[in-house]
């Protein structure tokens, strides 16, 4: 789409067609990040189950195995059980298999115009779908930011190993990647590792992001758009945090059940208002009504002076929405909230 409105004259915020297979092919990520000397985790990339089978074998558990292509967040197992990750591997035709990453998930965003990185402010999501980091992988259940426990000296660590090598590798292979480019990282004990790359602003994380910056977001995507980002004022960012709590429907991230009644909405923007508000995702409208449409249905997104402020602010607006079967994480931001109260 990119592609077609630049064609036709149109400044665009987005990433084009070869660019976004940053995102849209976990081989094609892996190959700019050893191009950009990016640090990552040792992969293979297998075609075969007797591939697969020879990558898991040398790695060893926990076993992390990735569909090729776009799986809406739900393309990645990580398992101890061998038979569980040949299973998937052999589901998906090609696959990367990867060494297990250690240590705490970090999301950061940054706005690109193809040669500028402006980084926003990190987030961390939570992917598991039960309390604890238990259950099955989804495309997020809940975030939050800032991160206390994080080194402040980690957006400029990420920017000068990561995303600036990626954007110049990008660049001169004659595919400028401009728009949004988001990086999954892992903290581990061996310093910064890439986990994925997205090409897109992504929930949960996104909620929490844009809740904290002051600047006007329109001005930075023309910005990167047009080419002007190195003349853009410093962002400006609120002190306070946010957290957002991700409610889902009956059997997500399987099979989700939809068309249950939801209610409650008019209750949250009577009494939470403006420090918490709702975000929709999977629902759709029959009559009067709003009832669910898919996986994960609403985002609860709230700001405070700090995450034990926003959090409550959150699950007390959680707690007034009524939707049949639904499941959401009771621990989001939770460790963290505490780690803040600590210091």
């Amino acid at each position: 789409v990119a592609d077609a409105v630049r064609d036709a004259g149109i400044p665009a915020f987005g990433p084009s067609r070869e660019a976004a297979r940053l995102e849209g092919s976990k081989a094609f990520a892996k190959d700019v990040m050893a191009g950009a000397g990016v640090p990552t985790a040792r992969s293979y990339v297998c075609t075969t189950p007797a591939e697969a089978a020879e990558a898991l074998d040398a790695f060893g558990a926990p076993y992390v195995v990735k569909d090729d292509g776009l799986a809406a967040g739900k393309g990645v197992v990580v398992t101890d059980d061998i038979e569980v990750a040949k299973a998937h591997a052999g589901a998906c035709g090609q696959v990367v298999i990867e060494e297990y990453l250690d240590g705490p998930e970090v999301s950061l965003f940054a706005v690109t115009d193809g040669v500028t990185v402006l980084p926003l402010r990190p987030a961390q999501d939570f992917k598991r779908a039960l309390d604890g980091d238990e259950g099955p992988n989804t495309g997020g259940m809940g975030a939050y930011s800032p991160l206390p426990w994080a080194d402040p000296k980690l957006v400029d660590e990420v920017v000068q190993s990561v995303l600036q090598p990626t954007v110049d590798e990008l660049r001169r292979r004659g595919t400028p990647f401009s728009g949004l480019l988001y990086a999954g990282l892992a903290i581990t004990s061996r310093g910064v590792r890439v986990i994925e790359f997205n090409a897109r602003f992504g929930d949960p994380e996104t909620q929490v992001v844009l809740a904290r910056l002051k600047t006007p977001l329109a001005g930075v995507l023309m910005a990167a758009a047009t080419g002007g980002l190195a003349d853009l004022e410093p962002l400006r960012w609120s002190d306070d945090a946010a957290v957002t709590v991700v409610i889902a429907s009956h059997n997500y991230p399987g099979t989700p059940r939809t068309g249950d009644p939801v209610t409650g909405l008019d209750e949250v923007a009577a009494q939470d208002a403006p420090h918490a508000y709702v975000l929709h995702a999977g629902t759709r409208r029959e009559g009067d009504a709003v009832v669910s449409a898919g996986g994960r249905v609403l985002s609860v997104t709230a700001t405070g002076a700090d995450l034990a402020e926003a959090r409550d602010r959150a699950y007390r607006a959680v707690a007034r929405i009524r939707l049949d079967g639904s499941q959401y994480r009771t621990d989001i931001a939770a460790e963290a909230a505490g780690a803040e109260k600590t210091a």
